[in-house]
């Protein structure tokens, strides 16, 4: 057995066998000649000069080879006797015993930890729980200086990241490509290389001193050899940064590194007494590069030896240890051609325990494993691809488990060959282009799914292994489903009030937060913006009755009582797309009617709290779930169109007031060389101004293409800002702008008040509408349910990890029960507005900086309070003070933004992917799920059954009916459950009406919240 057979050498600690205070390194000759015998006579034999080093008594055995005990013995025996002698020479001696060393017919796999003693009770537990590794490949390099040194041409997080070698900086995060003959290389080398398996050293003298001893056991390299590869292991480390900081680098090679590596090397000999001084030879390459080490050393009896010295943590230091794991533990791979070796040598090493090597990572992480591979520049092996082999396998998180759980050396090879049936090889032709790959991902992720429900089959659920994990994971339990009926009256509402009030004072709490305070900014404008924009636009729409201050008012009075109320305060309250179409039907519906449109919203209002007492009552939320993608997609692009087509009207109209002309009226005279007639009467409308119609353009252009270039962050505000300067810029051109009155006051102060008469100004409302008010009622609570409910699934998804819950009976009965109320002082009803409360929630997201270069992103926590909430709306409120700046605002720049609003809320649809590919070849068509397991006409088939519905719900909207557009779309969810199913295949509704979309944190070109889903704004 190895582990019996081969001793332990420690490292010196404080406490153990004495040592001298002082060694001396001199040459070997000198050692030789001054333990030689004496010329002549007898040799007295002498114990002590059996207390040496391997090295130096097989340097020595040339010198006694032809010597049995004394000179007259010698003299006696024959040759065949002397050379029976000799070979016994240096075997087992009486009194003074050394361990034998026999190899195992398996290969040299030490298990250095192990011994004959019986482990006492205080010996530690080995420690092989896999964790996060860091690998750094190292190779041997000559600097500036001709001198060699171990430099950092690679390293591993999850991904590979590469030295450029023109501008020594770091590369891009990639997947690593490897070759298929560097892993079977590697394979090779370790199924025939040293395997050292739970070292206990702690330094890297020790752990060189133990890995050059088992590569002479193991035949590797020579004993001759010995010096030049310690040498080479001690070389210092140098890595990119180093330059970069102008910082000196502690060499590896110092006092206390050499003085402990004589140390190992004195105990390797297994002897107590006096020390003798040792030696080491100088290293020579083959081509005659020498280094020499001739120094005197000091060692400390009782301090143990300290390698380099300690440095504070650089800001790149700080940077990468953000994105390395908690305890992770670092693997060096050391790989290099030395002219000294005859033949490739390898050590893999796995300490019993990580230990911090100073000055030989980049980073300060302790290291667990070693790999070393040196030998001859030879030209049929590459060293940097076997180093970057094995560096991937480390950062393999199914390899380095079995490398933390190996036993023996064919361990290591099953975790290979595990490897290698995972992998991929492509054939070597010329791949013209990233379409030609396309396949790849898709085989090996078929590949990993095969193998990760093998796994699952053979190992058992593990349990969390901290209590945070525990709790991150028990919101998410099927057991605590929201939706879930009680099947008791309330039994939703007071199930959502006792899962959230309780935590009340932790709302608050965690709002102690800097980022909380940046969110209150942001979300301000992000809530000030659409309620300026659709406020101008409902103005238009109503006739003034209901304008910017009473969005404003209604935006800031039910956000405020939301935000102190509701269970899930990360929503945001607000006028969206559908209410602004119900206004603008309901109130075209009562002038042709002859009805008061106020009147008639406080009758709705008073049908909007008793429906919802009743949904909540019920629980009538489940029914959300039945809103499927189909429905969400149709109503979403049905609110784009209609944003979209508004603008376009808008600007129709302008430029038919203010056409673009020849002859235009200036102070009543129109004014041309072709015009000189008078016009006495002019309209109080300003029409027929000059340029009007091309600065609305420009203003409206300008707004949308700001605010789409800019979409992340402050776009939208940054947009109205710089198109209001450039109107202001332009006095002599008119432009139609924002009404909105002085004060506190409503927008039309001589056709309405604050409150609103539930009989009509006149005491004339029909008491029959009293009594139909009732389905407008339902139409509104159908978008209001629609909305409030599936932004509540959106912000809550088990991606963004939130803890204290949701409350979709809760959020729903105080929005509309507000809202019902509202309606007696002529506010709008407002909803959960999707696009804020998205933005919102990622606004108080803190991601994990531990995520490796490339991978994405991850959530640490949400900040769940109500202090950010309740402090935008007020904020909101507080605005109507600056009247007299909204009113600079043109009506064009609002119409941008309702163009990007309409552009923007397209691309999250995937109707809108699948409309284009009606237009595109099949060869071009991307890789989408919906797309690969679905047959084209198929898939063209449920595009046009979307289209039909879209198509009928404009329609209803451009007749009378108008008013009964959300029941039309509610119609589409029978349709989707009842007569989808009978065309299209179990599996096709699951690729084509898949509910997968996932939060998006990573900002790329093009995209923002509106990509995250497929509702309207």
């Amino acid at each position: 057995d190895c582990a019996s057979a081969t001793p332990t050498p420690t490292p010196s600690q404080p406490g153990s066998a004495s040592f001298p205070r002082h060694l001396t390194i001199v040459p070997e000759t000198a050692l030789a000649t001054h333990t030689s015998p004496p010329p002549g006579g007898s040799r007295s034999y002498d114990l002590q000069e059996r207390r040496r080093s391997g090295n130096m008594t097989c340097g020595l055995q040339e010198h006694h080879q032809r010597q049995a005990t004394d000179d007259s013995e010698a003299q006696m025996l024959g040759s065949a006797d002397l050379d029976g002698i000799k070979s016994h020479r240096f075997e087992d001696v009486p009194a003074v015993r050394r361990h034998l060393v026999r190899k195992s017919n398996k290969g040299q796999v030490v298990h250095i930890n192990k011994d004959h003693k019986e482990p006492s009770a205080r010996s530690r537990k080995l420690d092989r729980t896999p964790h996060e590794v860091f690998v750094e490949l190292n190779e041997l390099v000559m600097d500036k200086n001709q001198e060699l040194q171990w430099r950092e041409t690679a390293r591993w997080i999850k991904f590979e990241e590469e030295v450029e070698e023109e501008t020594d900086r770091w590369g891009k995060p990639h997947v690593a490509s490897l070759s298929f003959r560097s892993l079977l290389e590697l394979r090779k080398t370790i199924s025939h290389g040293a395997v050292l398996l739970d070292l206990k050293q702690k330094t890297l003298p020790g752990i060189a001193h133990q890995v050059v001893e088992q590569m002479i056991i193991s035949d590797q390299i020579k004993v001759e050899d010995r010096a030049n590869v310690l040498r080479a292991l001690l070389l210092k480390h140098s890595h990119p940064s180093d330059e970069k900081e102008h910082s000196s680098f502690t060499r590896n090679i110092s006092a206390a590194s050499l003085v402990s590596l004589m140390v190992n090397h004195q105990n390797s000999s297994n002897h107590t007494g006096q020390a003798e001084p040792s030696v080491t030879d100088p290293l020579m390459d083959g081509g005659g590069y020498c280094w020499c080490l001739n120094s005197s050393v000091h060692l400390q009896k009782d301090n143990p030896p300290i390698l380099g010295m300690h440095r504070s943590k650089s800001k790149h230091e700080l940077k990468l240890l953000e994105k390395i794991p908690e305890n992770a533990e670092a693997t060096v791979v050391l790989v290099g051609a030395v002219a000294f070796l005859e033949q490739p040598s390898m050590a893999f090493v796995r300490l019993q325990e990580a230990v911090l090597l100073e000055s030989v990572l980049e980073v300060p992480v302790p290291v667990r494993f070693l790999f070393l591979l040196m030998g001859p520049p030879i030209a049929n092996i590459d060293y940097h691809q076997i180093g970057r082999s094995i560096s991937t396998l480390m950062s393999d998180k199914h390899f380095h488990e079995a490398a933390y759980l190996a036993d023996e050396r064919q361990d290591l090879l099953n975790a290979i060959n595990s490897f290698l049936d995972c992998s991929i090889v492509l054939p070597p032709s010329e791949v013209g282009g990233e379409e030609l790959l396309r396949s790849v991902a898709r085989f090996q992720r078929e590949m990993l799914r095969k193998r990760e429900e093998q796994q699952g089959k053979e190992l058992k659920v593990k349990e969390p292994k901290c209590p945070k994990d525990k709790a991150l994971q028990e919101p998410f339990k099927p057991g605590v489903d929201p939706l879930r009926r009680s099947g008791r009256l309330f039994g939703g509402l007071i199930r959502d009030a006792a899962r959230r009030y309780p935590k009340y004072a932790s709302d608050l709490r965690d709002a102690l937060n800097p980022q909380c305070m940046a969110a209150i900014i942001f979300i301000y404008f992000a809530a000030l913006s659409p309620a300026v924009t659709f406020g101008g636009l409902l103005g238009e729409k109503t006739g003034g009755l209901i304008g910017v201050s009473e969005l404003i008012i209604a935006t800031a009075m039910q956000g405020v009582i939301f935000s102190l109320l509701g269970a899930q305060p990360l929503l945001v309250v607000g006028f969206s797309g559908p209410l602004l179409v119900f206004e603008e039907a309901f109130y075209s519906f009562c002038n042709a009617n002859d009805m008061e449109y106020l009147t008639g919203r406080v009758w709705i209002g008073f049908w909007l709290v008793l429906i919802v007492v009743l949904i909540v009552a019920f629980e009538g939320s489940f029914l959300v779930r039945f809103v499927s993608r189909f429905t969400q997609e149709i109503f979403s692009f049905l609110i784009s169109l209609i944003f979209i087509y508004e603008t376009f009207s808008k600007l129709g109209k302008i430029f038919q007031e203010h056409p673009l002309q020849r002859c235009y009226l200036v102070n009543g005279t129109w004014t041309s060389s072709s015009c000189n007639h008078t016009v006495v009467d002019v309209p109080d409308k300003v029409v027929g101004e000059p340029n009007t119609a091309l600065l609305t353009l420009v203003l409206m252009s300008g707004t949308f293409f700001i605010a789409f270039y800019l979409h992340q962050n402050f776009g939208v505000p940054i947009s109205i800002l710089i198109m209001v300067l450039v109107d202001y810029s332009i006095k002599d051109t008119y432009t139609q702008k924002l009404s909105v009155p002085t004060g506190f006051s409503v927008t039309s102060p001589e056709k309405r008040g604050w409150l609103i008469p539930p009989l009509g100004s006149d005491g004339q409302f029909p008491v029959w509408m009293m009594g139909a008010s009732i389905l407008p009622a339902l139409l509104v609570f159908i978008l209001i349910f629609m909305e409030t409910q599936i932004t509540t699934l959106i912000v809550c998804k088990k991606e963004r990890m939130l803890l204290k819950g949701s409350g979709f009976h809760l959020d729903l009965l105080i929005i509309v029960a507000i809202g019902g109320v509202s309606a007696l002082f002529g506010l709008p009803w407002l909803a959960a507005a999707t696009v804020r409360s998205v933005t919102h929630t990622n606004a108080l997201t803190v991601m994990s900086k531990a995520v490796a270069p490339g991978d994405k992103p991850r959530i640490q926590e949400v900040k769940e309070q109500r202090v950010t909430g309740f402090f935008v709306a007020l904020f909101v409120g507080l605005s109507i003070v600056i009247g007299d700046l909204l009113r600079q605002i043109p009506i064009a720049v609002l119409f941008g933004i309702f163009l990007y609003m309409g552009v923007m809320s397209l691309n999250g649809i995937q109707l809108t992917e699948r409309m284009l590919l009606l237009l595109m070849p099949p060869k071009y068509h991307p890789d989408h799920t919906y797309v690969r397991k679905v047959r084209t006409l198929r898939m063209h088939l449920f595009t046009g059954i979307q289209l039909v519905c879209l198509a009928a719900l404009w329609a209803v909207m451009s007749t009378a009916a108008s008013l009964a557009f959300p029941f039309v779309l509610i119609l589409t969810v029978p349709v989707k459950w009842f007569l989808l199913p009978r065309i299209f295949t179990t599996r096709e509704m699951q690729c084509l009406d898949a509910d997968d979309a996932e939060p998006k944190f990573d900002e790329r070109e093009g995209q923002d919240e509106y990509t995250e889903m497929h509702m309207p704004v």
